[in-house]
């Protein structure tokens, strides 16, 4: 499949497979415009072109918050998008903080790809976390959050840095809104 069929697919998939979710910010946004913003990101502000890294970009929460399986992964888009897929997924029968713990642990210890799409998918989530506020979170939980971004991402520098510096200004950005806020 040329390039471009191949990631207009993993859209039309994520797409399906996330139709009815919404992200948790009061803006009520359909969740897969999340994963077209990692893809955005990762194309534009650090300029990666692989294709493997952007199809799973547009796919990185289809295994954590849909029914999608592995298998079906690999099927439609080939090993490499569904190993990426997996790197980057928390294993969610475990409870929240422990997910979280882990991806602070094993940020290190991520391939290039996925320290590169990780990166991209804390930066939008940051920028949602400040722009929409989650339905519920305190100020308090926002900034808690960011804190946790912010560890996470250590583990992720070192492959990109262009990627790595717009998430520091995404990240001193919010802040100093949730300071305000205060």
């Amino acid at each position: 499949m040329a390039d471009t069929a191949h990631l207009l697919a993993a859209l039309d998939f994520a797409a399906h497979k996330h139709r009815g979710q919404r992200r948790k910010g009061t803006g009520d946004t359909p969740y897969v415009n999340h994963v077209i913003g990692v893809a955005h990101t990762l194309a534009t502000v650090g300029g990666i072109t692989d294709m493997v890294t952007l199809v799973a970009a547009v796919l990185h929460d289809t295994l954590e918050d849909t029914e999608t399986t592995a298998a079906e992964l690999e099927d439609r888009f080939g090993t490499d998008v569904c190993h990426l897929v997996q790197e980057v997924s928390d294993d969610k029968s475990l409870p929240k903080q422990e997910r979280k713990r882990l991806q602070v642990e094993h940020g290190p210890h991520l391939s290039d790809r996925a320290k590169c799409l990780k990166l991209a998918d804390k930066t939008c989530n940051v920028r949602d976390v400040i722009q929409s506020q989650p339905v519920g979170w305190s100020l308090e939980r926002r900034m808690d959050y960011l804190d946790w971004t912010e560890k996470s991402a250590v583990g992720c520098r070192g492959v990109n840095a262009a990627l790595e510096e717009h998430y520091d200004r995404v990240l001193r950005r919010g802040r100093e809104t949730l300071e305000t806020a205060t």
